[in-house]
């Protein structure tokens, strides 16, 4: 079975590739080049060729992948376009806020309300387009939905719902973070290890994988306060949280829908389906994916 892995020297990319070097699978890295090839990597077949270029479609029916594991996803209706001449299975990576605002919690794979970010919703109906065509093609497809992705190598989700240095340091050093009151709304980091799970299990799973859209995720989440009361606790310090009313902090405190969307709505996916049908099992708490970043952050003097 050869397998591509789009985007394979990322977050989760670099996590895929360690479960797919363990089961002897055959499979081709391509790789824009942006990110650095992880150390060790002397065994994976690496392709540098950016998505969309000139050269991307040649590159695509030159490798004749019969799996492609899409994981910046921004190009897939015409990825699979090229190489669904060879494909057999094609898998997506999604995101959870592409469900737009969640109305029950935890969260199942499917559409709550409109997406407010216009990239993911132009993806999200990508997405559920290229599954139909997929089908109709007699092509597998299935698309993994993480929430916010955490553990080593990338800054973490920070109290200000970015992913600064600047304001971790802050947190080091016990200032006070702003949150809107009451600060119920679940936050759910998962770790790139479980996210790259739910690819590897959809490879190795074809037939029970084909069709779904699945969420991906820690087993819980936990309030905006336990939150930062998490990094207090991994820190080694107390970080008082500044109350303020929605309309305040949304406006004045932290206006980026980007930023202040992680404690406006939930971010707790509902995992039975992925359970069930491929035996999905997370590794790691929302607490240790948060001390596991914290420490690659420490260990790469960033801290």
């Amino acid at each position: 079975m050869k397998i591509c892995v789009i985007g394979g020297t990322g977050h989760i990319g670099r996590n895929l590739v360690s479960m797919l070097l363990d089961d002897g699978a055959d499979f081709t890295v391509v790789t824009s080049g942006r990110s650095p090839t992880p150390a060790g990597w002397d065994k994976v077949k690496l392709v540098h060729c950016e998505c969309g270029s000139e050269g991307w479609a040649a590159c695509m029916q030159e490798l004749a992948p019969e799996v492609i594991v899409d994981i910046p996803g921004g190009l897939a209706p015409a990825t699979y376009e090229v190489a669904k001449s060879t494909c057999r299975h094609y898998i997506l990576c999604g995101s959870l806020w592409m469900f737009g605002e969640p109305q029950t919690v935890p969260t199942p794979a499917e559409t709550q309300a409109p997406c407010p970010f216009e990239g993911y919703a132009v993806r999200y109906r990508q997405m559920q387009q290229l599954r139909e065509t997929a089908a109709a093609d007699g092509i597998a497809f299935n698309a993994v939905m993480p929430p916010n992705i955490c553990g080593p190598y990338k800054i973490p989700l920070d109290g200000m719902g970015g992913r600064s240095i600047e304001v971790h340091k802050a947190h080091q050093r016990g200032e006070p973070c702003p949150l809107p009151a009451p600060g119920n709304n679940t936050v759910g980091p998962c770790d790139a290890w479980d996210v790259a799970q739910g690819f590897f299990l959809s490879l190795k799973n074809r037939d029970a994988a084909n069709g779904h859209i699945f969420n991906v995720g820690s087993s819980y989440a936990l309030t905006a306060r336990k939150f930062i009361e998490t990094y207090g606790e991994i820190y080694g310090v107390e970080i008082p949280i500044q109350w303020h009313g929605w309309k305040e902090y949304s406006e004045t405190i932290n206006p980026d829908i980007g930023a202040n969307f992680h404690f406006g709505a939930h971010m707790c996916p509902d995992l039975s389906q992925i359970r069930r049908q491929l035996g999905y099992v997370p590794r790691y708490t929302v607490e240790e994916t948060m001390e596991r970043a914290v420490k690659w952050m420490k260990d790469e003097s960033l801290l």
